[in-house]
């Protein structure tokens, strides 16, 4: 339910609705979600500075395949492992967004956050996953609302874009996947991953690093500032496929044969994600450094003809995280790009009037000014969407976030945004102020 502020009186009411109660009972914190209660582990064991971001210790339980046992009994037979009881996490949240714009956009309908906008709920699923077996784990999103992926034709020249491919089917699956774990090499795993995610795009099957390189897995909210994969839309969207993994405690290697649709799909030729990434401690600092490469093009049918699109870009990426006079620090980089060719799905998944490259940089730094409770972060981008005319895409964001507990954050940001794209300032403004809550139980 979205409700509209539209007076500064309705706005502090909004502020207040969003926050009431929250520092009350802010004392020593707690972890309730599923995973800690598999494995009988506070929350900051895997997360480094709040969640999602993870630490290397994360990464190995989400190597694993969410196998790692702990606290919690287990039914024990004949090839069976499983948990007692089936962990399972409710996450919410709840933000408040406040606009710059005025007016109307340019298809004539109100920017409901130029008035002040309650989302309540931004967003809402129930999180159910963990082990299976000694060597089989899942994780599956369920939505506690949805609609039908009703799919479409595609267009005159045979591109199809995203969501096309859906043949009407329902499903309350957001994003689901089954991680087997086939072999051990001494500290390195072979798996596979079969998965589906209407959200979470190619990278969703395997990813490690914090940088926005999937969507899923970056510091803060606003994803598209601090990351050049998520400004360019190759680390999000639907994505249905089955990923090939390599991983080890300093480097992980995944290839995904991959359609960008979810659900059930038609679809006799895959498209290649490549993913690369190395994870060494340097001086005490937990850094990563990788590659995404998109390439090849998918093939699927629709209304009983076959098309085609190709799948081309990449991105660079690395992070750093620490610690700065005594004080936990974490540094996000990455650049990419998406070349402009004819039937390119990811040249115009976000942007259908494309006519050059899209380049992007993200650059951000977060700061635990108090350890595991209050951070503040800053996040910058310089993009190039592509276009002919307005095609520089700038953007800084300045926020802070407190743990009021290690499964509850309040989020508060500012992004301001320049370059060509915001002038003159369009309808839906160049400057937006978020108020979040973010909670897992």
């Amino acid at each position: 339910m979205n409700i509209r502020i539209s007076s500064w009186r309705g706005a502090a009411a909004a502020l207040a609705l969003v926050t009431g109660g929250t520092f009350l009972g802010s004392t020593t914190a707690e972890a309730t979600p599923g995973f800690a209660r598999q494995t009988g582990m506070a929350c900051v064991a895997c997360h480094f500075q709040h969640y999602p971001t993870l630490n290397a210790f994360g990464r190995a339980f989400k190597a694993s395949g969410y196998t790692m046992r702990g606290a919690q009994p287990m039914v024990e037979g004949d090839d069976l492992s499983m948990p007692v009881d089936l962990n399972m996490t409710l996450v919410t949240k709840l933000r408040y967004q406040k606009s710059n714009g005025e007016g109307l956009d340019s298809n004539g309908d109100e920017v409901p956050t130029n008035y002040g906008e309650i989302q309540w709920p931004d967003e809402a699923a129930i999180l159910i996953g963990g082990r299976v077996g000694e060597n089989i784990g899942f994780l599956l999103e369920h939505a506690t609302f949805g609609e039908a992926n009703v799919g479409g034709d595609a267009d005159e020249d045979g591109t199809i874009q995203a969501g096309e491919l859906g043949d009407g089917a329902f499903s309350l699956f957001n994003s689901f996947k089954v991680h087997f774990n086939l072999r051990d090499m001494g500290a390195t795993r072979l798996s596979t991953v079969l998965f589906s995610t209407d959200a979470g795009g190619a990278p969703y099957g395997f990813e490690m690093l914090n940088t926005g390189a999937q969507r899923f897995m970056r510091p803060i909210e606003d994803r598209n500032t601090m990351s050049a994969a998520q400004y360019l839309g190759m680390g999000d969207g639907e994505a249905t496929g089955l990923a090939v993994v390599l991983s080890n405690p300093g480097w992980f290697v995944n290839y995904s044969a991959w359609a960008p649709a979810f659900g059930n799909i038609q679809a006799p030729k895959l498209a290649s994600y490549l993913r690369a990434a190395i994870t060494p401690n340097l001086g005490g600092w937990d850094t990563g450094f990788g590659v995404q490469y998109y390439a090849g093009e998918y093939g699927a049918r629709v209304d009983g003809e076959g098309v085609m699109a190709k799948t081309e870009g990449w991105v660079i990426d690395a992070q750093a995280q620490g610690e700065w006079r005594g004080m936990p620090l974490g540094l996000y980089a990455s650049y990419g790009s998406v070349p402009y060719k004819e039937n390119n799905f990811l040249s115009t998944v976000l942007d259908d009037n494309v006519t050059r490259d899209k380049k992007a940089l993200g650059l951000m730094a977060e700061l635990g000014v108090i350890p595991n409770k209050a951070n503040v972060y800053l996040a910058y981008r310089t993009a190039d969407n592509g276009r002919a005319t307005k095609h520089q895409d700038n953007a800084v964001t300045l926020g802070g976030s407190w743990m009021v507990y290690q499964n509850v954050k309040l989020e508060l940001f500012h992004t301001a945004k320049s370059g060509s794209k915001y002038s003159p300032k369009p309808a839906g403004g160049d400057a937006i102020t978020t108020l979040m809550i973010f909670a897992g139980f």
